[in-house]
């Protein structure tokens, strides 16, 4: 289910639990937010980034256990914190959670699901591609965050947004040393050469 489908099915939900009286899981209050109080980009960008951000933790996972490499479960763990503050917004805003049932490598929006099955399965040829998969998920994530971060005007969403593509960046700085040592290399996908240089080129960064 797209993004947008998501949103109008929670606006639809709320008509009926307002319909029955269950006022609290949609209205507004002073101690509380709704769906309403967000644009229809910040909407989107929020279904999409849980998604997204739970895609780069279920990948390196299963990464992991093929290979055993620390530095997919490193990467695992800071994704995890990446995912539920995206979550934390969600329900700030008393959204419905695409990702609440849905385990390990399994998505609500198809696009996530046969992203996270081709690379998955890319992974698993051998270590190279596996670090190949993070470079290519976290400049993905650098590129989706940019986008998101040029529509959004919400103060808390642009804060959390800021955080999640500095530890993208990070995270692309540890994984393509990493892939180069092994005599991989990489063309870059989503953002410029430029762009990709400049990051693999500077410093770690410490993230809010």
């Amino acid at each position: 289910m797209s993004a947008k489908r998501i949103a109008r099915a929670a606006r639809a939900l709320c008509v009926v639990l307002l319909a029955v009286g269950v006022l609290a899981a949609c209205s507004s209050s002073d101690d509380r937010l709704s769906f309403e109080d967000l644009s229809a980009n910040e909407l989107d960008s929020l279904y999409a980034m849980r998604e997204e951000e739970k895609l780069a933790r279920d990948v390196y996972l299963a990464l992991y256990a093929v290979w055993r490499d620390q530095i997919f479960a490193n990467i695992a763990g800071s994704e995890q914190t990446h995912t539920d503050a995206v979550k934390a917004l969600i329900d700030k805003y008393n959204l419905i959670d695409p990702a609440i049932a849905n385990p390990p490598g399994v998505f609500t929006d198809p696009k996530f699901q046969q992203l996270y099955d081709q690379l998955v399965a890319f992974g698993n040829q051998s270590r190279i591609n596996a670090l190949t998969v993070g470079v290519q998920i976290e400049e993905l994530d650098i590129k989706d965050i940019a986008s998101w971060l040029a529509v959004v005007e919400r103060g808390d969403i642009i804060s959390v947004y800021t955080s999640l593509s500095c530890g993208s960046r990070n995270h692309l700085r540890s994984y393509y040393p990493e892939l180069a040592a092994s005599g991989g290399s990489y063309v870059p996908k989503y953002i410029t050469q430029a762009e990709f240089d400049a990051i693999v080129g500077s410093p770690m960064e410490t993230c809010g």
